[in-house]
């Protein structure tokens, strides 16, 4: 037998601290950052129109900060925090590509009620959420392991039929 270790999976809880310390970061950026300067060039704060400004630019820095965060780093500061990381099925750094079409159009189909396409990480093999299954990417612990064995191709009998 070999014996070879592959990173652990990172599962639904650990994620969803990682996500809310996010959500957490990226709201301090809007209190400390985005609604003072709105304040400070007397720009409307209350609309609540989808093509306000303050929501278009709270939406481009939502997904900009997931994007290029997972882009550059492949982690977000939350996930840096809790240290899980995104990586492709083969273990390696996603592509530009990969990771905006996981963190936009992944996103947005996982707003379905309930949540249902992030609690699905908690039944699936790889725990991977429908924006990791669409984007064929894994998110993993980095300094958790597990040991796999596989059978040595050189020592097996052969089978005759």
């Amino acid at each position: 037998m070999n014996t070879h270790y592959e990173h652990k999976f990172a599962g639904f809880w650990i994620r969803f601290w990682a996500y809310l310390l996010d959500l957490l970061i990226i709201a301090s950026f809007g209190w400390l950052v985005i609604k003072p300067l709105f304040r400070l060039f007397n720009l409307d704060l209350q609309s609540t129109t989808w093509y306000a400004p303050i929501t278009i630019l709270s939406v481009i820095v939502f997904y900009g900060y997931f994007t290029l965060m997972t882009y550059f780093l492949q982690q977000t500061l939350g996930k840096m925090i809790l240290g899980i990381r995104v990586v492709t099925l083969s273990q390696q750094k996603p592509s530009f590509g990969t990771v905006f079409f996981r963190e936009t159009v992944g996103r947005i189909l996982s707003v379905i009620p309930f949540n249902l396409p992030y609690l699905i990480v908690g039944f699936t093999p790889k725990k991977q959420a429908v924006h990791d299954f669409i984007a064929d990417t894994v998110v993993i612990h980095e300094q958790d392991f597990y040991q796999v064995q596989t059978p040595n191709q050189l020592h097996q009998p052969n089978v005759v039929q």
